[in-house]
């Protein structure tokens, strides 16, 4: 990240800009360190922007944050806006329209060219988050009998549009995906060799309607740069790269924290006050409604409180340590799920290691717990009853967390927004349950 002293240089240098500073050292310099100095000194963005050229714009708006990119694209006239969007590839462009109203959207589909129009509205046909929304339709493509020098001469005219050029995909005549070329190939190749000659037929793609979370695992799994992305015919239609991926993972991984804690995927650090409690007010009244519940059921047992009160400070340990158990099998479970890591061939075996730490981990707590009520209460069956409760509420907490996603993912519901909420009041409600329904069967010992 550039110091202080870097942005107020680079400022300087965009503010009064000289000619050989804008021909020649410009590109050289990453549109994140642009945008940053229009971050850090607000009041002189707009100046810094009108020295800019469009295709510098162009790459600020594809590093500009998804929310902010609109904003940015309205410091300039219409007319420039319409270059701008040209020197856009389609898919920046169909993730800004993405975040539009749709006044905002035809005003934008409007100012473009009517071919990217028409692939800017055919991206948008896709289901918003899956392979076909994010792909760009700027690629090359070649045909298996080419040689490679005139693919050489093809690359000389097309490279300057294409999104990235490290693989070549190679296609038949309806543009059916037949194998991917490197580019290192090619150029360690003599110039007379047929493309088909070093075709790797075996080529990793992803289907345009699959989800993006599915798209950034085929990454995580494969290390490629970009991958083509085909629909049922098996015919190329866009291809996505890793900086796409790196977004979706920090997107992915972020919604799925939120949601674990009950937040909006959208709240971020520094929004509105009004935001913030739109986000998280919901789900703290469903955790109210629970704890009313969880409440309710102390309530049942409020005889036998009355008459062993060390049972109202032991009580919060029980449930307590269940809450932290399941959240430690939810966690593991719903990322798990995320990453296609937990499937039919390997879900019982998960299940039991799941049940098998709640029983260990169980004995082992419920061990400590008794032994403490025996040293503070001088109580044997106390710290028996409260032993017990502490196994099988650890057992229920690790088997609910294990469950309570699955059940959730098999009925469509994301697992990471509704599980916490399921899991925590069962480990509340039955563990009060448990530990004050034995504590009222065994209390004649108790008293």
């Amino acid at each position: 990240m550039p110091s202080e002293n870097d942005l107020n240089q680079l400022k300087e240098q965009l503010l009064h800009p000289d000619p050989s500073f804008i021909k020649e050292q410009l590109e050289y310099i990453h549109p994140v360190d642009i945008l940053s100095v229009l971050h850090e000194f607000p009041n002189e963005a707009e100046s810094i922007l009108n020295q800019l050229p469009d295709e510098t714009i162009a790459l600020l708006m594809d590093f500009e944050e998804d929310e902010d990119k609109y904003e940015l694209l309205m410091h300039f006239s219409a007319r420039r806006q319409k270059t701008i969007l040209e020197e856009m590839s389609s898919d920046e462009i169909t993730g800004l329209v993405h975040n539009l109203d749709e006044k905002e959207k035809q005003d934008l589909l409007e100012k473009m060219n009517q071919e990217d129009r028409e692939e800017v509205s055919a991206l948008l046909q896709y289901h918003d988050k899956s392979a076909g929304s994010l792909m760009a339709t700027e690629f090359i493509s070649i045909r298996e009998n080419k040689t490679i020098l005139k693919t050489l001469e093809y690359l000389h005219t097309a490279v300057e549009d294409a999104e990235m050029v490290y693989y070549l995909y190679v296609i038949d005549r309806q543009d059916h995906l037949k194998g991917v070329v490197s580019l290192r190939d090619i150029v360690a190749s003599d110039f007379d060799t047929r493309i088909a000659q070093i075709t790797n037929p075996h080529v990793v793609s992803v289907h345009v309607d699959d989800d993006q979370e599915a798209v950034a695992n085929v990454f995580a799994k494969y290390d490629y740069l970009m991958l083509p992305v085909v629909n049922d015919e098996n015919v190329i239609c866009g291809v996505i790269t890793v900086d796409d991926v790196i977004d979706i993972i920090q997107e992915e991984t972020t919604e799925d924290i939120h949601r674990l804690a009950g937040l909006d995927e959208e709240e971020k650090v520094d929004g509105s006050l009004k935001d913030s409690i739109r986000s998280r007010l919901p789900w703290l009244t469903v955790n109210l409604v629970t704890a009313v519940l969880a409440a309710a059921v102390v309530a049942l047992f409020s005889g036998t409180i009355e008459q062993v009160v060390a049972l109202a400070a032991i009580n919060p340990i029980i449930a307590g340590m269940g809450g932290n158990a399941g959240t430690q099998s939810l966690t593991l479970i719903v990322r798990g799920i995320a990453l296609g890591e937990l499937s039919g061939k390997n879900a019982l075996r998960v299940f039991l290691k799941e049940f098998g730490v709640g029983i260990f981990c169980g004995l082992s707590l419920g061990a400590i717990v008794a032994l403490g009520c025996l040293w503070i209460y001088g109580n044997p069956m106390l710290g028996i009853v409260a032993g017990f409760a502490m196994l099988t509420n650890l057992i229920i907490a690790t088997v609910s967390g294990f469950s309570v996603p699955l059940i959730l993912e098999k009925f469509s519901i994301d697992p990471a927004l509704a599980s916490s909420i399921f899991v925590t009041t069962a480990t509340d409600v039955l563990g009060f349950f448990v530990f004050l329904g034995l504590a009222t069967l065994m209390l004649p010992y108790l008293i």
